[in-house]
């Protein structure tokens, strides 16, 4: 018969359409039925590409006595984490005051006005290893509702007085040393060892790794230091994908070899970016080539429509992982005559054993060793060796692929496909970004904003501000990269609709919920994915480049919005530190045409510049420029004009002293 998921877009949702337990989206009617019922709410949030998940899905939710303990005490409800980030954030933050970590799937039990009382991530079915048995758990949630529900409620609205007290601060003013304190705390927990931070696990925290970036550009010693290892390790390592590029969510150990094995489109479009500015930074061949592998698979994951698929789950045939491990016997058949040297390349005699049946992740751990053996030949023969792998793999079950569609997800991906494009001077990349700027504008643009889900045909209703935010950025390095002034106009038409719709209220809700949600849907932590309102506020401090106006004091309100956590903890807002140097010493480059330094300039890795370029006059950020000329600019002022590109190096080298400038 099915329950009332199986009109969801959500893939995830789709999957519990037919489970025994009642499900119900998160909504009004929902909300209802437990005033009208007098029972609590049981909120599961997962995700198509999330383990565990699965786990307790096939466990419990289609069990037919947890359901029908769920369905006589409570009213189910089930959330896509992905498709309704608002929620996902508001619930998060409250398990974790509940009981000191989060993770999916995240099972919360909530009162009739949805607020929090109990919770937890994985439950098993039953007691083991530890953790009570999700039987347990409902039977005695449900006795606590009938005999202790005055201690229950109090509970739950002293925890929702006190997020919102914690999560609405007031404005202030910016710490002077913002960055300072970040960077002590990052080197304080930089593992000089393997890379990344302790302790384990290791995500591989794309956002946090630009800031980096950034900084290394810069020239700063520690940064440097931090950024090199830590990428290092990543790429050489099992979170990387040896075999088909890009990179596995996270790592459950120090030495960054055994992964999850899910794939998320937002990791791997900053990862990406993130590779490829580390290239121009340290030189170094295995940079550029996992960013290039890494955009290809990203390439690889867009629909034909022009926007790109969320993730590919950790799975395949019932076990996570299943295809991307090997045994030493399918490696000898797939390699024949190159397995003698692969054998050392992958480390096949040092790296532990996965499961069961002899399965090992692929690790380059011998990399350095068979580059300086094979010399010249080191990059046929890998390129040799991969391909052979990729048709043995291809014969394989892959793992399910999460086909929904999500604003801002696509929008990092035409980012980076847009900046790799500038700077390689690719054709392919750029024209996939293209068809993902028209997707992003066409498809999920309405009423001046862009919608957050698409799935086959259908569009949902909810846009955040992530969203706009995002999409602005895109489209603002898409100009950047080929100077068409349609996509400079659209994207300070998307941040001015963005100022508009969000900043009365929640930055990160939607406009299109029907009541405000019962939690505040704030996120205080960005080191994986910019938050909307520091991508907001980069992208305020990208336009006032072009247009001048009153766009940098609305990047510095939206700084001073967040004052107290920047205070408290920032290296946990990596995007607001971002926007930070960008304020302090961001400089535009303004390129008047006609020009023959356009095509070198924009080349060029400047992490804290702005392109702007066009007819001379057209823009007040070229207003009295010369064409022919390039002009680099820090607020009011500009330096003397470059007529050819070594002068403009030197103006740059004037104004970033110490910067690494490739």
């Amino acid at each position: 018969m099915g329950n009332r998921l199986k009109h969801a877009r959500s893939p995830y949702l789709l999957a519990h359409a037919d489970d025994p337990v009642d499900w119900y989206p998160f909504g009004e009617e929902a909300f209802q039925k437990a005033r009208a019922e007098d029972k609590p709410l049981f909120l599961s949030v997962g995700y198509h590409a999330c383990h565990w998940c699965h786990v307790m899905h096939r466990e419990s939710f289609q069990d037919p006595e947890v359901a029908e303990l769920l369905n006589r005490h409570f009213v189910p409800v089930k959330v896509d984490r992905e498709e309704r980030p608002d929620v996902d954030a508001a619930y998060m933050r409250a398990l974790v005051s509940l009981t000191g970590q989060g993770g999916w799937p995240m099972s919360l039990f909530l009162t009739p006005e949805g607020k929090p009382f109990f919770g937890g991530t994985y439950f098993p079915k039953e007691d083991r290893g530890g953790l009570p048995g999700f039987r347990r758990v409902l039977l005695a949630v449900a006795r606590a509702w009938r005999e202790e529900r005055e201690a229950l409620l109090k509970e739950a609205e002293e925890l929702s007085q006190a997020l919102w007290r914690s999560l609405t601060p007031p404005p202030g003013p910016v710490p002077q040393d913002v960055e300072g304190k970040a960077l002590r705390y990052l080197i304080y927990a930089f593992d000089p060892e393997w890379g990344g931070f302790l302790p384990a696990p290791k995500f591989p925290q794309g956002n946090l790794l630009l800031y980096l970036l950034a900084l290394a550009w810069r020239g700063e010693g520690e940064a440097r230091r931090i950024l090199r290892k830590t990428l290092r390790a990543m790429a050489l390592g099992g979170v990387y994908d040896q075999v088909g590029g890009g990179f596995h969510r996270y790592a459950v150990d120090r030495f960054w070899y055994l992964p999850h094995f899910e794939k998320m489109l937002y990791d791997n479009a900053l990862l990406a970016r993130v590779y490829l500015g580390a290239y121009r930074v340290f030189g170094e061949d295995l940079f550029l080539r996992v960013a290039q592998e890494t955009l290809d698979w990203l390439r690889g994951m867009q629909g034909p429509e022009g926007g790109f698929y969320t993730a590919l789950s950790a799975e395949s045939e019932g076990e996570e992982g299943r295809y991307y491990t090997w045994t030493a016997e399918e490696l000898e058949k797939a390699l024949g005559e190159d397995f003698p040297l692969a054998r050392r390349y992958f480390r096949l005699e040092t790296t532990p054993l996965v499961g069961e049946g002899g399965r090992r992740v692929l690790t380059a751990w011998g990399e350095e060793e068979l580059r300086e053996e094979l010399g010249e030949a080191f990059a046929a023969w890998r390129a040799r060796v991969r391909f052979r792998l990729l048709a043995w793999r291809r014969r394989r079950v892959p793992p399910d692929l999460d086909d929904k569609v999500l604003a801002d997800g696509s929008a990092l991906a035409v980012r980076a496909l847009a900046e790799a494009g500038r700077l390689l001077g690719h054709e392919g990349y750029l024209a996939a970004a293209y068809k993902g700027a028209r997707f992003l504008l066409g498809t999920l643009g309405r009423d001046g904003l862009v919608r957050h889900a698409w799935r086959a045909g259908a569009l949902g209703e909810e846009a955040f501000l992530q969203d706009q935010s995002l999409t602005a950025l895109a489209l603002l390095e898409l100009y950047a990269a080929t100077g068409e002034w349609p996509y400079l106009e659209r994207a300070r038409s998307l941040a001015e609709a963005a100022w508009e719709v969000f900043r009365g209220g929640d930055l990160e809700g939607s406009p299109s919920s029907p009541k405000p949600l019962p939690l505040p849907a704030k996120e205080v932590e960005e080191t994986t994915v910019p938050s909307g309102a520091s991508a907001l506020a980069e992208a305020f401090w990208r336009l006032e480049a072009a247009f001048g106006g009153d766009y940098r004091k609305r990047a510095q309100t939206l700084m001073e919005g967040v004052a107290l956590w920047l205070e408290r903890h920032p290296q946990a807002l990596p995007g607001f530190l971002m926007v930070h140097r960008l304020l302090q010493e961001g400089t535009a480059l303004a390129l008047p045409l006609p020009s023959s330094l356009w095509e070198e300039a924009k080349r060029l890795y400047l992490p804290l510049t702005q392109l702007v370029v066009g007819p001379a006059d057209a823009l007040p950020g070229l207003v009295g420029r010369e064409p022919g000329r390039a002009y680099l600019c820090h607020a009011e002022s500009c330096r003397m004009p470059a007529g050819d590109v070594e002068a403009l190096w030197v103006e740059i080298r004037e104004v970033y002293r110490g910067a690494h400038l490739v």
